[in-house]
């Protein structure tokens, strides 16, 4: 594609960040983006777009660290305050607390920073014909 191609054939971010989160395709929203629980599909199987260009890497742990631990940060704040419960038993609530949001939000996180970079064309998503 030349540059003004790319520029006249602008993709929306806005739809494409919500079909990451949903973990669907950020061209067609059909098509599931992942393979695995993480695993990022080589193409989609819908509308056959490439999806192998993400390079996410660190982005989508350093997000749900930061979601998670303003999460319960104030989770424990208001505990504490309310209800005062054994150190032990609030650790614990919090500890399975911390890992559940965290399993839950690192996909959608990830499908997310993919959906951007095909939105913005980063790492080659603008190459595709």
């Amino acid at each position: 594609m030349s540059d003004a191609q790319i520029i006249n054939d602008t993709r929306q971010l806005k739809p494409a960040m919500w079909r990451g989160i949903r973990r669907c395709c950020p061209n067609c929203g059909d098509g599931a983006l992942f393979d695995g629980y993480l695993s990022v599909s080589k193409t989609c199987p819908s509308c056959q777009e490439e999806l192998y260009h993400h390079r996410a890497d660190d982005g989508p742990a350093y997000l749900t660290i930061l979601l998670v631990a303003h999460v319960i940060g104030f989770a424990m704040h208001f505990m504490w305050a309310q209800f005062r419960p054994e150190p032990l038993l609030m650790a614990a609530i919090l500890g399975v607390g911390a890992v559940a949001l965290s399993l839950y939000l690192l996909p959608r996180l990830k499908g997310m920073i993919v959906a951007i970079q095909w939105a913005k064309r980063m790492h080659g998503f603008g190459h595709n014909a």
